[in-house]
């Protein structure tokens, strides 16, 4: 019998698909929930809106990043848009 054969055998021993089903669950509960993110307007708002919540993000170089970011996405450049906005959201969390 090959290890890998061996080692799986064990491992569905150990864990028995409800107590695998239970330790999943459990696991994802501990975590927060993921945003979901998508290449939209809308995601560009919500990252504007949450920039807006920091103090720092008057501050260079959050504020031409958050500015250039706002003028991708209006004008139809929504991933570079995302991208700009998302640094200009770390920039500020990181001068907090």
């Amino acid at each position: 019998m090959s290890r890998q054969a061996a080692l799986s055998g064990l491992m569905s021993s150990i864990l028995a698909p409800p107590t695998l089903l239970l330790s999943l669950v459990l696991s994802a509960a501990a975590e927060p929930s993921p945003r979901v993110t998508t290449d939209t307007a809308e995601y560009c708002n919500s990252l504007v809106l949450r920039l807006a919540e920091l103090p720092a993000a008057k501050r260079e170089p959050s504020r031409s990043l958050a500015a250039e970011g706002e003028r991708l996405c209006g004008t139809g450049h929504v991933r570079t848009g995302i991208a700009k906005l998302r640094r200009a959201v770390r920039a500020a969390m990181a001068s907090q």
